[in-house]
């Protein structure tokens, strides 16, 4: 029963009736600074105090919170309880799969199973499985849904499944748009009403963008599917009291300059500030020339810069969306109403104090792109051909060769080139072409300016007789069907499909990779004279073998620029000065030529905009299309596993589980599975996309009867943990430094012989060895992926010893039962001599734990030679103990379950 802590319970008048809540205004009466704290975290304050019962969320968790300072950093940890969670279909399946594998293994003990259940709201968009395979043409759309269709149908049938078995459990079919896009336009709400008490809405999602609804002041961010689970189940969860970097922006964005600009300039000037693990608020004058959708854009990159949060405080702006998204009147009549009247509204920004601030003038802000390989290595837009030249130079050992010269020049050390026949036509491909050009990913498709002036840019360039290359695979994924609505009321759609930007599916694509298969000839040009190849998306991540296995270099960039280079075809193209094309008449046309207007993309946006348009398209939004409603999904309270399914299998971490908890040992005489250097994503911890059938992922499914064009992806996959454990660590551009080459290979440290990392992490399952692995910074930054967590888990890591952790994955490792650890006093593996082929012992386990203590590390090579070293626990709080004591947070969930029933 929660609990008034400090009698600051009052009554608010709504369109709908009184309502209580928790006053902040009460609290500042009472002496608390709250006028001086960031709004982010007075809705911190405001969950921490509507949650107080004295159990989960504590007298001592409530004063912590209220004692931010903007001086002091605090080392305390504090607990937050999301209103609701939003799922995508990659992680939302096994996340079905764990409720699933916990109501079997209740069964198995005897308890009732119906009392497993979500909690508070959870939604899932399904948006992560549709593949680029057709394209070019008007039929590209409804071939990719079928063949989606085709390739899920086990996993829908689950979903579909839990829809009807599970309480508070909700599943938005395929083809309605991308999660944080549906989250933004539809499913947040910004302040909630439950049990009559008003609150502000709060999310936690299973994806890494989730904080994109922050720009409409929803305080959102990604977790793994691990801490999702737990809260669903009434988990809070708990993170160190974060500090909170002011953003200020000033002026105003300059002709020609795109939110997508914007943002990468933010990306680039945070990652330098240094942002990880912390807030960041956005405020300044410059925040009055910002609407909604260019705010989530900035809010939806937080993972690009490190951040938890990106937020955007409540103001006439966020009011002004609600409307012409076509939210109820009486909802966002409430909204404003409870934020002015809870001091969370934006005013009085001069009294807020920030742990420290960052400045942007908006109007220095300059076209630029992304890449080749991280979303933080901005490059300005002028300046991309001379680094793709550096680029292709320094990586690839190539020089370069003007356009005109490339017929004839296959000569070692230059710039590679081949001739391509296709039917009548002849071209030449090579290094630096662009071969991918996607329009994609709900950073930018949710953004109505930045579409719009793609199909601007689109119409201009039909008009002057422009094609793309014939070596470029075009795609256009809305991240809802409204964009498609305002692109066809705009008279748009035409012209893009005129150049082969046809809708393809409305999902993540080509950012979650899965670009599909590049046409054969393509492909076997690249392959065969190993070209270095790039592609342009308007996505938010470009990591190594993310977008397509054979592109080397990809950029992100606006929608805009996406049909500017499909156009050019080629990324060392000097795009300001050189002709990106000719037209009937051979006359140059330049970039500057196609290029719209600030009035010409306002005059779209006027025109185009209804929320009618948003109205009707949601209001179907869980009813899916004639394919959904024939899947003929099982009933019931358990799940019906079947023992042929390569989808979907019961996992195996609960079953059999002990009632009580053995305690935790020392880990000895450890061997090393991977060292690995800075950056490593959890791409390439665990892949999403596409594997060969000489991998281990596909030597399984091979002897399970699957083809191999029925493979699918990883992500596809990940209801399937025999498949998963065999694509941990298995991306094609993972340099593990223990092996002779890319890709999931290891040293087995018995045998001396090179195999893969599921091989060898087998064998020392087998015979009971212990692994650990050595990363640098930024280990496990990207995606918010539970199964680099969950993989390392089966393949028997117990630690992971690292400089830095991103946020979520360390939460993750922690979730799944494995020890992070940091290097103390700026150490480091190749400081310390370490090459990974020592025997490694970890004490201080054993003994007792406690958050963040400093636990030794002995370290014994092959010749005897003895290395100690500290390290410090990233335990942070003594429920982390005891979730990693219990194996994992799930495992100690069900025993708190196993224990009350």
């Amino acid at each position: 029963m929660n609990q008034d802590l400090f009698t600051c319970l009052k009554t608010l008048k709504t369109p709908n009736g009184d309502v209580n809540f928790y006053s902040l205004k009460e609290l500042e009466k009472q002496g608390f600074p709250i006028s001086s704290m960031p709004f982010s975290i007075r809705v911190l304050v405001e969950n921490a105090l509507r949650n107080y019962d004295g159990l989960r969320v504590t007298e001592e968790n409530v004063r912590t919170v209220l004692g931010w300072s903007a001086k002091q950093a605090s080392d305390k940890d504090i607990p937050f309880m999301p209103a609701r969670v939003l799922l995508q279909d990659f992680t939302g399946v096994p996340c079905v799969v764990d409720l699933a594998s916990l109501r079997a293994e209740a069964a198995r003990k005897g308890k009732d199973v119906s009392k497993i259940n979500p909690l508070i709201p959870v939604d899932l968009v399904i948006d992560h499985s549709v593949q680029v395979e057709y394209f070019g043409t008007n039929l590209a759309l409804e071939k990719n849904v079928n063949l989606e269709y085709k390739n899920n149908a086990e996993r829908y049938m689950l979903l579909k499944w839990a829809q009807k078995a599970f309480n508070n459990f909700s599943a938005v079919p395929p083809g309605m748009g991308i999660c944080h896009q549906v989250n933004l336009e539809y499913l947040s709400k910004v302040v909630l009403v439950r049990n009559g008490v008003a609150f502000p809405d709060s999310c936690f999602g299973t994806d890494s963008h989730t904080p994109m609804v922050n720009g409409i002041g929803v305080v959102a961010w990604g977790v793994g599917g691990i801490e999702a689970e737990a809260a669903m189940l009434g988990q809070p969860s708990y993170f160190i009291m974060p500090e909170v970097v002011g953003l200020k922006l000033t002026g105003k964005l300059p002709h020609g300059a795109t939110a997508t600009d914007l943002v990468l300039a933010v990306t680039q000037l945070l990652r330098k500030h240094g942002v990880v693990g912390k807030f960041v608020e956005v405020f300044g004058d410059g925040l009055n020339n910002l609407a909604v959708t260019d705010r989530a854009t900035i809010s939806n990159m937080s993972p690009e810069f490190g951040c938890t949060i990106t937020y955007f405080p409540v103001d006439d702006q966020t009011i002004e969306f609600l409307c012409r998204t076509a939210r109820d009147e009486k909802v966002v009549q409430t909204v404003e109403a409870y934020c002015k009247e809870n001091m969370l509204w934006r005013e009085n920004e001069s009294a807020i104090q920030y742990s420290t601030v960052v400045e942007l003038d908006l109007s220095t802000v300059e076209p630029a792109v992304s890449g080749p390989k991280r979303p933080q290595d901005r490059i300005v837009l002028k300046d991309l051909d001379k680094t793709v030249r550096k680029v292709l130079a320094e990586q690839y050992q190539r020089e370069f060769v003007p356009i005109d010269e490339r017929w004839t020049t296959e000569v070692q050390g230059k710039m590679k080139t081949v001739k391509i026949t296709q039917g009548a036509e002849q071209y030449q491909l090579s290094d630096g072409a662009v071969v991918i050009a996607a329009i994609t990913s709900c950073t930018n498709t949710s953004n109505p300016s930045v579409m719009l002036g793609a199909g601007l840019v689109a119409k201009k360039a039909v008009e002057r007789g422009l094609d793309i290359k014939p070596w470029v695979k075009t795609s256009l994924a809305p991240g809802s069907r409204v964009v498609t609505k305002y692109l066809e009321k705009a008279g748009l759609t035409q012209y893009l499909d005129a150049l082969k930007f046809h809708t393809v599916g409305y999902g993540c694509t080509t950012c979650i990779g899965n670009s599909g298969a590049l046409p054969p000839h393509i492909d076997k040009a690249i392959t065969e004279a190993d070209l270095a190849v790039a592609s342009v998306l308007s996505g938010n991540r470009n990591f190594e073998a993310r977008v397509h296995p054979n592109v080397k270099m990809n950029f992100l960039a606006s929608p805009m620029l996406v049909v500017v280079y499909a156009i050019a075809g080629r990324t060392d193209i000097d795009i300001y000065n050189e002709p990106i094309g000719y037209d009937k008449n051979s006359e140059p046309v330049y970039m500057k030529d196609i290029w719209p207007d600030d009035q010409e993309i306002a005059n779209a946006l006027n025109s185009a905009l209804d929320p009618k348009d948003y109205a009707s398209n949601y209001a179907t939004a869980f009813d899916g299309d004639e394919a959904w409603q024939a899947l003929n999904a099982p009933t019931g309270q358990l799940f019906e596993w079947d023992p042929i399914s390569t989808y979907v299998k019961e996992a195996p971490f609960f079953q059999n589980i002990s009632e009580q908890v053995s305690a935790p040992k020392n880990i000895i005489d450890a061997k090393t599975l991977l060292v690995l250097g800075d950056s490593i994503t959890t791409d390439h911890i665990s892949p999403a996309g596409s594997f060969k059938d000489t991998s281990p992922a596909g030597k399984y499914l091979i002897e399970k009867g699957v083809t191999k064009a029925e493979f699918n992806s990883y992500g596809a996959r990940r209801g399937n943990h025999e498949v998963m454990m065999r694509g941990t660590f298995a991306n094609v551009r993972i340099k593990n430094k223990l092996a002779s080459k890319e890709g999931g290979f290891t040293i087995n440290h018995v045998s001396g012989e090179e195999t893969t990392v599921f091989e060898a992490a087998e064998y020392y399952n087998q015979h009971q060895i212990p692994t650990i692995i050595l990363g640098g910074k930024e280990y496990g930054n990207g995606s918010s992926r539970d199964w680099a967590a969950k993989g390392p888990n089966l393949l028997g890591v117990k630690a992971v010893i690292a400089e830095s952790f991103e946020r979520i994955h360390r939460s993750n490792l922690v979730g799944m039962g494995i020890l992070p650890l940091l290097y103390s006093d700026d150490q480091n593996a190749e400081k310390l001599g370490l090459t990974g082929h020592e025997s490694f012992t970890i004490t201080g386990i054993e003994e007792g734990l406690i958050p963040q203590q400093i636990i030794q590390v002995k370290a014994v090579g092959k010749d005897g030679k003895v290395t100690l070293f500290n390290t410090k626990s990233r335990l942070d709080s003594q429920i982390e103990i005891e979730y990693f004591k219990n194996g994992g947070i799930l495992n100690y969930v069900l025993r708190q379950f196993l224990k009350q029933s």
